[in-house]
């Protein structure tokens, strides 16, 4: 008899402690997504109906939780569940502090206007240009057309970045206009949404995500939405609040 009265309070305990679990994960997980949804309802941003939010909670980690949002009037409501990514080895660069070469990621809102990879076409609504073998990138500093998709005869850049890799790293991605219009020599180039190396392997300043997660993005992805991406520490992301 004691021992099944035993048996009935150990399992009451454990039937309690995994209940208690599944609540705490559950309502840290609701009450994260809230807080990323009233972030970006605080930025007032008007202009875009379609956000992709990159954040973690240090400056000096690669990995990312990745948020998908859509404004519903002056409200942002998280569309799907987050998934994981990666940027720079050294993490996110404080706003207006990204350079050339430093191994982060810029921080602040980007706009999203093309996408770009290997194969004639892909599943998107964005305008999109397939790269091909003679297409680079420049991350010359001292080049006129630094930050600049360009062929490469049509350069005298000594330093660039091949858009038609050897792996499948830009098979598909997109372009985060970070640096583009304008340019400043120096603070960074060739900034991507991309294919990962693997979870655990950070990039030199891009953000980076599996390659199923990257086509369910570029299918969701509209240019009529005119999406942006809006990247950086929670921190950061609160000192964007106007």
């Amino acid at each position: 008899m004691n021992k099944n009265k035993s048996f009935v309070a150990i399992s009451f305990y454990f039937f309690g402690l995994t209940a208690l679990c599944l609540f705490t994960f559950f309502y840290v997980t609701s009450a994260n997504a809230t807080d990323m949804e009233a972030i970006v309802s605080s930025l007032k941003i008007n202009t875009s109906s379609q956000v992709l939010l990159v954040t973690n909670n240090s400056p000096s980690s690669f990995r990312v939780k990745i948020h998908a949002l859509k404004r519903q009037g002056d409200k942002w409501k998280i569309i799907r569940k987050s998934f994981n990514g990666t940027i720079g080895k050294n993490g996110f660069a404080g706003p207006g502090e990204k350079r050339e070469g430093d191994g982060r990621s810029p921080s602040g809102i980007f706009s999203l206007e093309l996408a770009f990879g290997y194969n004639r076409s892909i599943q998107t609504k964005m305008p999109y240009r397939q790269a091909l073998p003679d297409d680079i990138w420049i991350d010359d500093v001292h080049a006129g057309d630094y930050n600049r998709w360009v062929k490469q005869d049509d350069t005298l850049a000594v330093s660039y970045e091949k858009m038609r890799r050897n792996d499948d790293l830009y098979k598909y991605g997109f372009v985060i206009e970070y640096n583009t219009n304008p340019v400043i020599r120096g603070y960074g180039s060739a900034i991507f949404f991309h294919i990962w190396r693997g979870e655990n392997k950070a990039t030199e300043g891009c953000v980076a995500v599996a390659e199923d997660e990257i086509l369910r993005i570029l299918g969701w992805l509209d240019p009529q939405a005119k999406p942006l991406i809006i990247m950086g520490t929670e921190n950061i992301l609160e000192r964007l609040i106007p």
